[in-house]
């Protein structure tokens, strides 16, 4: 058997470095013909041979151009245009995709191509956010598809058609396209090159909307498909990053740092515009973790490949005890955030940290906005969050009978997701209603269990956060919290509303409804009583 028919079934085999040796040296002794080289072509990109792919790519172009053959023209330069986009050369790649548009029109040659050609013309739309256009774009291109029997086009359109309309809020039409266009890919109908774009593409847009399960399920089919192709590297990178943020949301930390680490190292050499992500994804593990340092790094990586950094950044500066500039930084975040998705990102540390600065109000605001957020997407993660987020909201406004209300349901939308650090948040939040219930047992029986889930985590920060909670309610007592127990000391000490947000720096108001909490719980109805609980029990 020759070096060409040795390279024919390395190719069908999906073995691409093998059918890139073999198919190169059956071309040293005797050129190509047009399907061989794209063969290579597409075998030298599968194992990133980026270089060789190209050259072989604008090759195969000009021997189908020598030859008449415009669909095949069109087709080349189609592909090197796309795949020099994916790594940031975006001049180069509008060019090709120019001569392929130009190899059609000139000759007013009608083929698959065509459809082809209207897949990056959609995406623009997308991206420029004009949903609506883009939609119909890939409409068409669904149609040129099945009009000429190409697969590859047909599934790659209905996957692209599938996240404009969740863009414009037809979600289950959206993810039934989505859906429909991973079965194709999963059972072998679509070749490897956009079988790779489909499976990124829908996880990548699976992650944006929170819809947890279909995640999972799609990074675990997009696992073994990369697996199957051992020397396959185009979509290892991002192939990891989307693991490792699987792997965080399961509890498995260290297994996540480690994928982490290796999109990292992947997407480094050469760097490629998903490396930002990647970066993205280390840093909130090393916050998690407690790695203060090292996560200030990784965001800074981070941002310099053009990755947002929120709301991960504001969370580490909260977790050192930085309130101010958290509060500062998650406001810019929030005003930056202008549509649903990119907000319902941002609101749940927008919240804690509002509630950190003892900015209540401004709590109770963005837990009603996440609450209809997560009403309109339906995603059961985010319907936990926006739960969550009332909990916490209404705990600090004394309301603990209420608050029960909204852990119901937070528990009712996490129950069939793997989210431990969720749920041991959440027993936190318990704890603390049952506190203001004054059921001390039902309290540290709730802590114990958090305490149980942080320390399997690793989440060091969220341990000392709740050993510092527990210490602190264990010894105030009349259920008060520390916030309150620090306005009663200088209500003890004969200051006014006025002279306590001046010194605690924060507002009247949110004075005046400490005071309510604090008369309530101590069961007095004027200050000097409450002075004296104070000077009784050792608070002043």
């Amino acid at each position: 058997m020759g070096a060409l028919e040795r390279g024919r079934q390395s190719f069908e085999r999906k073995a691409w470095s093998k059918a890139y040796a073999e198919l190169s040296a059956a071309d040293l002794q005797s050129p190509l013909g047009l399907d061989d080289l794209e063969s290579l072509a597409a075998a030298a990109y599968l194992s990133g041979r980026d270089l060789e792919s190209e050259e072989t790519w604008g090759r195969t172009h000009q021997e189908s151009l020598d030859g008449s053959d415009w669909g095949r023209a069109a087709r080349c330069a189609f592909w090197l245009g796309i795949t020099l986009n994916s790594r940031g050369e975006r001049a180069k790649a509008g060019g090709w995709l120019a001569r392929a548009q130009r190899a059609l029109d000139e000759r007013g040659h009608m083929s698959a191509e065509r459809g082809w050609l209207l897949i990056p013309v959609g995406l623009k739309l997308y991206h420029e956010g004009d949903y609506a256009s883009s939609s119909a774009t890939f409409t068409e291109a669904a149609k040129i598809g099945a009009e000429y029997t190409d697969t590859d086009l047909e599934i790659t359109a209905w996957q692209a058609q599938g996240r404009a309309l969740i863009r414009l809020g037809d979600t289950h039409a959206g993810l039934a396209l989505l859906d429909e266009a991973m079965l194709a890919v999963t059972a072998g109908e679509v070749s490897a090159i956009p079988a790779g774009i489909i499976y990124c593409s829908v996880i990548e847009i699976c992650q944006e909307i929170l819809d947890v399960k279909r995640a999972q399920e799609w990074t675990a089919a997009l696992s073994t498909w990369c697996e199957s192709q051992p020397d396959l590297v185009p979509y290892r990178g991002r192939c990891l990053v989307h693991r490792a943020e699987i792997m965080q949301q399961r509890g498995n930390w260290p297994e996540a740092f480690e994928e982490a680490q290796r999109a990292c190292e992947r997407l480094s050499s050469p760097p490629q515009p998903q490396l930002g992500m990647a970066y993205y994804r280390l840093a909130e593990l090393h916050r998690l973790r407690g790695e203060s340092e090292e996560a200030e790094e990784a965001y800074r990586v981070a941002r310099e490949r053009r990755q947002r950094v929120e709301p991960g950044l504001s969370l580490l500066l909260l977790a050192q005890g930085r309130v101010h500039p958290a509060t500062a930084s998650i406001r810019r975040a929030i005003e930056e955030a202008r549509t649903h998705v990119p907000r319902a990102m941002v609101l749940p540390a927008y919240i804690e940290i509002m509630l950190a600065a003892d900015e209540v109000a401004a709590a109770r605001a963005a837990a009603e906005e996440l609450s209809q957020i997560a009403e309109d997407v339906g995603a059961p993660l985010l319907l936990g969050s926006a739960a969550y987020a009332q909990a916490t909201v209404l705990l600090a406004e004394g309301d603990p009978r209420a608050a029960f209300e909204s852990i119901d349901r937070a528990w009712t939308a996490w129950e069939e997701l793997e989210v431990p650090y969720e749920v041991a948040r959440l027993r936190l939040v318990v704890s603390l209603a049952y506190r203001q219930f004054g059921d001390e047992e039902g309290a540290e029986r709730e802590l114990a269990s958090a305490r149980r889930a942080f320390e399997q985590l690793g989440a060091k920060p969220d341990l000392a956060r709740l050993e510092s909670i527990s210490g602190a309610q264990r010894h105030l007592p009349g259920g008060l919290t520390a916030r309150e127990a620090e306005v009663l000391a200088l209500v003890a000490k004969g200051k006014s509303n006025r002279d306590i947000a001046l010194q605690l720096v924060i507002s009247e108001r949110t004075v005046a409804r400490h005071m309510s909490n604090i008369f309530a719980k101590l069961n007095v109805t004027s200050r000097t009583a409450a002075g004296a609980f104070a000077f009784e029990h050792d608070l002043a």
